[in-house]
């Protein structure tokens, strides 16, 4: 069984590890992998918000910045007018917490200050100095994901002599940092970065080894939902890749989120929050009658 972890703040709680999480993705970018430019508008990013809260999210991550490989970064305010208006939009009318998907500091306080809730830092807090500030003194919970580089570099050639030995160290490390930094142990999640400077191979090894992260004794969350793992598995060839659109990349996604969850995975982050919250119904329900050895 996963280990049950209880997050609590600022009239929020998140009871993990009975029950899977689902983590709807809301990109408020031109230029996202999947879904970019499909939710640019401030109306259509507010009505997918919503619909992805009633379809049975238990936090909606809004990012207004692609991370996919070879992307290039956007600036502190073209960051702040894609996610800001829509946050104060949602703040209102969701009841589920609201996560910032961002590096940078400024953005994150601007974010917190519309009606966000949750930091979800892709560069571990590393990235901006300013970023653990922010955290600490609002009091919300962290994500601190695994990253090999950077969005720009992080596929060219990723290389590991010890998978597991060296993100484990890592995330140890980030964790580490986000405590002498004030923020507290029972406000953090990691994520060891299924997709961020990993092969094919590397984060299949992954998604069957999330439980070896467990001794870092936090939640952990898993974000393999259309990555492109998938795609190419699914088009007979780790060198072939399809749309992120098909049907079949959804199914494909919800194998690897049921494998997630099997494997330790608490959090689950994706696109389809229909079709996950089915299969977090399901997978949830073998895990409480799993019989004993």
């Amino acid at each position: 069984m996963r280990s049950k972890h209880l997050l609590a703040w600022n009239g929020y709680h998140l009871e993990l590890g009975e029950k899977t999480c689902v983590m709807g993705i809301l990109n408020v970018t031109p230029d996202s992998f999947s879904d970019g430019g499909h939710f640019y508008s401030i109306e259509s990013a507010v009505a997918q918000g919503k619909k992805l809260a009633e379809e049975g999210a238990g936090i909606l991550d809004i990012g207004g910045e692609s991370t996919r490989p070879f992307s290039d970064p956007v600036t502190v305010e073209e960051e702040t007018r894609r996610v800001v208006p829509v946050i104060e939009e949602l703040a209102s009318r969701v009841h589920i917490p609201i996560s910032i998907d961002t590096t940078k500091a400024v953005v994150a306080k601007r974010a917190l200050d519309a009606g966000a809730s949750i930091i979800n830092d892709i560069g571990a807090l590393r990235l901006d100095p300013d970023l653990t500030g922010v955290a600490a003194k609002a009091g919300v919970p962290v994500i601190l994901m695994h990253m090999l580089g950077t969005p720009g570099t992080m596929q060219i050639d990723p290389v590991y002599e010890d998978l597991f030995a060296e993100i484990g160290a890592f995330l140890e490390d980030a964790v580490s940092r986000a405590i002498a930094g004030g923020i507290q142990r029972n406000r953090i999640i990691v994520d060891p970065g299924i997709g961020f400077g990993k092969t094919l191979e590397h984060n299949l090894k992954l998604i069957g080894g999330l439980d070896r992260f467990s001794p870092l004794g936090v939640p952990i969350l898993a974000g393999p939902s259309r990555k492109a793992f998938i795609r190419r598995i699914l088009n007979d060839g780790p060198d072939k890749d399809i749309s992120p659109e098909l049907p079949i990349v959804e199914t494909g996604t919800q194998a690897a989120v049921a494998a997630s969850i099997l494997h330790g995975a608490h959090i689950v982050r994706v696109h389809d929050v229909a079709n996950t919250v089915a299969t977090v119904k399901i997978i949830d329900a073998f895990e409480r009658n799993k019989p004993n050895k």
